[in-house]
């Protein structure tokens, strides 16, 4: 009895196997475009990575589907694509999805004819007059191989015609989904993903006013699209923060064009923490271009109160040998320091590039320099570095060296003189640093020292207009 039911059960269970395999692999693909889309939201972050979530109104068969999702970012990592139905009653469900790397060329399109028939067009040199014959491509690796009726030839003939476009070649980057549980008529879904070819960084412009003691700030930031699409009227949103991520083998980009700049009108942009980062939503929808660079003002403070430095920072070697004091000239390095509080500022400050710039006496807008500043935190200081200064000058000279080394530990201690003339006609200040490694102890010293830090002597010293001012000191350092 239960083999008279096996064989009446197995036929009907294999029918419809056969059946459902059959529906799936003959399914009509849909094909869902930038026409479909109704809303594209980016989020960029500052590590050549951002998520896209593209919103379209699809239109769907009962049940089951495959839908060729179009013109999604050549640079997707496709592990990372969510397919979500936005309508709660929606039970729709991903079976399998594919990436199609594979690209509309005359190249690709060869490899897809692998073993199938083209038409080859022949041109009479003399009369112009053109035939056509049928060939099979035999192969496409180093030339293409072509087998007639009566031979075989290699090369590139002059003109190939193709019946048509196989499946599984797409004329933009396509990812392939199979789809069921869908119910008949339109739905909104979602697609999120994320991608390299999309970046981010802060850029700052600093004027300065005539005396120095004024900043006007703009802050800017540049995005940059190389993900091979366009990402009309979009959504954006800017993530700064350092993120925790795995390398991955990042997907070939196609040859990069000239990069354009285009600058939008400042708005009002809006900052938000977000866990550990901190996220900056842009007021209005723009679109990102392929091979675009675009700049858009994050922020805008004028007057800032800020304070000049002149720093000049030794080095470690200086105490473990004796060293020759020729060429021992040197320009301290000019320091703009400011607070990030006060009206148009308050806000976190993303890492980025501060680049400076003065009028002169002719009101012509000069460039003075430019530094990088990290993530910065409201009520905190910035410190942007400009170059070295030119009319102040510092010479040191070692003016004594001894080796005190005893049975167990080894001593030197040493001597130095830095003199430091000011050559401007306003009195400065300057901050000498010098690094003394291993533990030391200052033995004498013409003015008082700081120690900011275990390894760092530190003196504030007034020099007045065109004067100097000689620091000596003696130090023993025990290595």
């Amino acid at each position: 009895m239960l083999k008279t039911l096996c064989k009446a059960v197995l036929p009907a269970v294999l029918a419809v196997a056969s059946a459902d395999g059959f529906t799936m692999h003959h399914l009509k693909e849909k094909t869902t475009t930038l026409q479909d889309q109704q809303q594209i939201s980016i989020t960029i972050y500052n590590d050549n990575l951002a998520m896209v979530r593209d919103l379209r109104h699809v239109s769907l068969e009962e049940g089951m589907n495959r839908l060729a999702w179009g013109e999604v970012s050549t640079r997707i990592r496709p592990e990372t694509a969510l397919l979500t139905p936005l309508e709660k009653t929606s039970e729709i469900r991903v079976v399998e999805q594919n990436f199609d790397f594979d690209l509309l060329s005359p190249e690709k399109l060869l490899e897809k004819y692998h073993g199938r028939s083209v038409n080859v067009v022949h041109t009479n040199p003399v009369t112009g007059e053109e035939t056509m014959e049928a060939a099979t491509v035999l192969s496409t690796s180093d030339g293409i191989v072509l087998k007639f009726r009566d031979r075989i030839e290699t090369g590139m003939p002059e003109r190939i015609i193709f019946p048509d476009v196989p499946d599984d070649l797409y004329e933009h980057p396509t990812l392939s989904l199979l789809l069921d549980g869908a119910a008949p008529g339109k739905h909104k879904l979602e697609l999120s993903y994320l991608t390299s070819g999309l970046s981010w960084q802060a850029d700052y412009v600093a004027t300065l006013n005539a005396d120095d003691t004024r900043l006007g700030l703009i802050g800017l930031a540049t995005l940059t699209n190389h993900s091979g699409i366009t990402y009309p009227e979009a959504h954006l949103q800017l993530m700064a923060g350092e993120l925790s991520l795995i390398s991955v083998e990042p997907h070939p980009a196609r040859k990069m064009m000239a990069m354009v700049a285009d600058a939008t009108e400042y708005q009002e942009t809006r900052e938000e923490p977000l866990s550990e980062y901190h996220l900056y939503t842009l007021p209005a929808a723009t679109t990102l271009a392929e091979n675009q660079a675009k700049q858009i003002t994050l922020m805008s403070a004028t007057a800032i109160p800020v304070a000049q430095e002149f720093l000049l920072r030794g080095m470690e070697t200086y105490y473990f040998n004796k060293y020759n004091n020729q060429d021992s000239r040197l320009n301290p390095v000019v320091l703009f320091q400011f607070d990030n509080k006060g009206q148009g500022l308050g806000v976190p400050l993303p890492k980025g590039t501060v680049r400076v710039y003065k009028n002169d006496a002719q009101n012509n807008m000069q460039f003075l320099g430019e530094d990088r500043i990290d993530h910065t935190a409201k009520d905190e200081r910035v410190r942007v570095k400009l170059g070295r200064a030119f009319d102040i000058t510092a010479t040191r000279t070692q003016t004594d060296f001894q080796q005190l080394d005893t049975p167990s530990k080894r001593f030197t201690e040493t001597a130095h003189q830095i003199e430091i003339r000011n050559t401007r006609q306003e009195d400065i200040s300057i901050r000498v640093q010098e690094p003394i490694p291993g533990d030391w102890i200052m033995i004498s010293e013409s003015m008082p020292h700081t120690k900011p830090a275990s390894s760092l002597a530190e003196w504030m010293m007034r020099v007045p207009a065109n004067e100097k001012v000689i620091l000596s000191y003696r130090v023993r350092v025990r290595h």
